[in-house]
């Protein structure tokens, strides 16, 4: 990398991918609170916030695992986490406006405020390997992403693609599981359907990748 290729269609792929023209700002998740959570990683972590916070806090926080913290901060509305909720936003989006219609909420947020407290709707963090919280499809454009962004990569390797991979982490004892996150027995490997990647070299990424879109550069 030398620094010289400029990213030109971000601005449109931003607009779309995060629906501009009806919402804003976007709410984009950080990369590392979801991938720690998608690959597992949690599930071997031990750590709790004792051993992150200030010893100027003010607020006394109470010790917990750091997938509770994350799905805390996610339940509050401080960090956005995707999936949001354990069904399909848009059919949530269509049945609240419904309701909304017929006169049963004052708006879409009272709709969803009351299914979440009812326990009709919840978050997806809460039961991260649930099937219907997983993520299904990647796309990688011009990214070594399993070469070299991904942090922890054979955790990706093992629960993302399901593939050969040499994770040595041991998942923690009873007492050191998070509270607030279900717990399977047994992980899933393999959550992905589809990885696509977009590029002009040989990476690790389109080694692993379902389909290769081979792309031209000035390099070649």
């Amino acid at each position: 990398y030398v620094g010289q290729e400029k990213c030109r269609p971000m601005t449109g792929w931003f607009s779309m991918a995060n629906a501009m023209d009806w919402a804003r700002p976007a709410r984009t998740v950080n990369g590392t609170s979801y991938w720690y959570m998608h690959t597992d990683q949690w599930r071997t972590d031990g750590n709790s916030t004792e051993l992150v916070k200030s010893p100027l806090a003010v607020v006394v926080m109470r010790p917990q695992h750091t997938a509770d913290a994350l799905a805390q901060s996610a339940r509050m509305g401080w960090m956005p986490f995707y999936p949001q909720f354990d069904r399909n936003p848009l059919d949530v989006a269509d049945e609240a406006q419904a309701a909304v219609d017929r006169g049963e909420f004052p708006d879409v947020t009272s709709y969803v405020t009351a299914k979440l407290e009812s326990g009709e709707l919840h978050s997806a963090i809460e039961d991260v390997d649930a099937p219907q919280n997983w993520p299904r499809t990647m796309i990688l454009w011009r990214s070594n992403f399993f070469g070299s962004s991904a942090k922890g990569g054979e955790y990706f390797q093992k629960y993302l693609l399901g593939t050969h991979n040499n994770v040595l982490g041991v998942e923690q004892p009873g007492e050191r599981r998070p509270d607030e996150i279900a717990w399977h027995d047994r992980a899933p490997e393999g959550k992905l359907d589809l990885l696509t990647t977009a590029d002009f070299r040989m990476t690790s990424s389109t080694l692993l990748s379902d389909v290769v879109f081979p792309a031209a550069t000035w390099y070649e």
